[in-house]
């Protein structure tokens, strides 16, 4: 009797944390679960901030495991934990309130480059017919810039936003994952950053989408501003930033 192939591991983990979002949770699940859920080992779930558990009794093709913060933490310091818990080759930064119509996993995973780093398929803003735009360098300038007529962007991204992130887990760890000095916005440009200072490629796959319910609370909290604006002072005055804008283009 022939011996039967082995059992291949899905190849992510999954880290999504939620700030009092279950709700919008549960729905990124089960489009997980229905359009890519073989791709999938774990979901690493942090709730940042105590909420009503409206995914109790819930179940899904992969498994989740819970991390339950005493204190809430910072963006990148909760990825980063929840890395500890990824032995699988690609590791997913996801947004609560990503949307998906279809696997876009799987043909990611099966477009990466060697030196690919960090991908990502193009996204869709609520009220868009065509996807976001890429996004240069982060400089003064450029914000001021970018809503002027004329303003061209890159043809590829200098950044990638941090609502959808799939990193190689040996690029994240070369790095070691997220600089954690930033607590909420422009981490994600500075892990870019030192992914492309260290060699590797940032890739997006211009075929695949994924919609985003955007929830642009630095638009209406004071607080989240705040984070904002001392986030980019924190960019500018980082080495890896001054070192990011002499390197080439990809």
């Amino acid at each position: 009797m022939p011996t039967p192939p082995p059992t291949l591991t899905p190849p992510i983990t999954v880290s999504i944390v939620s700030h009092g979002q279950l709700d919008l949770i549960r729905p990124l699940m089960d489009q997980l679960d229905r359009f890519s859920g073989g791709r999938i080992a774990k979901v690493v779930l942090t709730i940042n901030i105590p909420e009503t558990d409206l995914l109790s009794g819930m179940q899904w093709g992969f498994d989740v495991e819970r991390i339950e913060n005493p204190s809430p933490k910072g963006f990148g310091a909760n990825h980063n934990q929840a890395f500890e818990r990824c032995t699988t080759p690609w590791f997913l930064v996801l947004n609560p309130d990503i949307r998906f119509d279809a696997d876009v996993l799987g043909p990611l995973v099966s477009q990466a480059r060697a030196d690919s780093g960090l991908l990502a398929p193009r996204i869709l803003e609520p009220g868009r017919t065509v996807p976001e735009q890429h996004r240069a360098i982060i400089t003064p300038l450029e914000i001021v810039s970018r809503k002027r007529p004329g303003y061209v962007r890159p043809a590829v991204p200098a950044w990638i936003p941090g609502l959808f992130m799939l990193f190689r887990s040996n690029a994240y760890r070369e790095i070691q994952g997220f600089d954690e000095r930033f607590f909420m916005y422009g981490e994600d440009f500075d892990i870019c950053a030192r992914l492309r200072l260290a060699g590797w490629r940032l890739q997006i796959a211009e075929d695949l989408q994924a919609r985003h319910d955007a929830q642009r609370a630095s638009h209406r909290s004071k607080r989240h501003l705040y984070w904002h604006l001392t986030s980019l002072l924190k960019v500018w005055t980082s080495p890896a930033f001054w070192r990011y804008r002499r390197l080439p283009p990809a």
